[in-house]
């Protein structure tokens, strides 16, 4: 399930655009990606389980935080310069510098590794943007949800089947492609989409040029994550939906996504989420996360106790 969930400085042509967007695909991964992981792919010492876990006194003691991500605009990525950037990424370096932790390394991995890397202790804390859902609660401890989202499509221009939510998907036989790992993919099946029908496209870049090519016909993603990616790549052959709710079972399914910790580290995870709580109240949070597409829509005060409930 997802998390899918950019922001992009432009390039002079719309070719250039895609080719700046591929360099940040993990998939496609690349050296500036590699040479980031390397800074972090050693083993840490398990954290104490007794008292919610010493994690917290060794990252202000080593001065560093390791970040697992995966490579997805707009919740974590390298951008053309380099740099370490993205929804969570820029959230997690406020909040650890006042914890007392100054830097932050990423280490990229796919997705659907995320959870087994974090649980294997290759990073410290999941930075993906990634949905709180019961079934990851059961796997890793959560903060609260920086965000919450709706779905959105990406189709052929002027939108020729109108395709509006799932069920226009299963009325007209359209056929969809999502994201590894993409929640959308769940909500799609939840429709009465056949899982087996769906194609399954390493990222939102990749929807796009197949919607283009006439390959598929709609890519569901997150409404910032796919309304980007038309804005950025200039696209003449596709357009993104307006966002709509998915639902499962007759009821909304809100997506919302958060970081996540080992389940021992609750010390960790309470420090984040009090500070967390700072920047929605004082409106800090917002202004972090708008350059990458979010705007006030996207602020939630759910909680990841709701969430893991639900």
């Amino acid at each position: 399930m997802a998390r899918s969930r950019g922001r992009d400085r432009g390039r002079d042509t719309a070719h250039g655009i895609r080719a700046g967007i591929h360099r940040r695909s993990l998939l496609l991964g690349g050296a500036a990606l590699g040479a980031w992981g390397a800074a972090g792919c050693g083993r840490v010492a398990g954290a104490d389980a007794k008292d919610g876990g010493n994690l917290l006194e060794r990252l202000r003691h080593q001065g560093a935080v390791r970040l697992g991500i995966a490579g997805e605009i707009p919740f974590g990525y390298i951008d053309r310069d380099g740099e370490f950037t993205g929804e969570a990424p820029e959230i997690a370096k406020v909040v650890f510098q006042r914890l007392g932790v100054e830097r932050v390394q990423p280490v990229p991995t796919e997705f659907a590794s995320l959870i087994p890397g974090l649980r294997a202790q290759q990073f410290d804390v999941v930075s993906a943007g990634m949905y709180i859902t019961p079934e990851r609660c059961q796997q890793v401890i959560f903060s609260d949800p920086d965000y919450r989202m709706r779905d959105a499509f990406i189709v052929a221009k002027g939108n020729p089947k109108n395709l509006h939510d799932y069920r226009d998907i299963v009325r007209t036989g359209a056929k969809l492609a999502s994201g590894t790992a993409y929640a959308q993919i769940g909500y799609a099946v939840a429709a009465g989409v056949k899982e087996s029908e769906i194609t399954v496209l390493p990222d939102q870049l990749a929807g796009l040029l197949a919607v283009e090519q006439g390959r598929v016909d709609v890519f569901a993603g997150t409404t910032v994550t796919v309304h980007n990616v038309v804005r950025q790549t200039h696209s003449g052959k596709a357009e993104a939906t307006e966002p709509f709710q998915a639902t499962v079972d007759g009821k909304p399914d809100v997506g919302a996504g958060g970081f996540a910790f080992r389940p021992a580290e609750t010390r960790l995870r309470d420090a984040f989420n009090s500070e967390l709580r700072a920047m929605k109240k004082s409106g800090e949070l917002l202004r972090v996360v708008r350059p990458f597409g979010f705007t006030e829509a996207e602020m939630t005060d759910l909680t990841a106790e709701e969430l893991c409930a639900s």
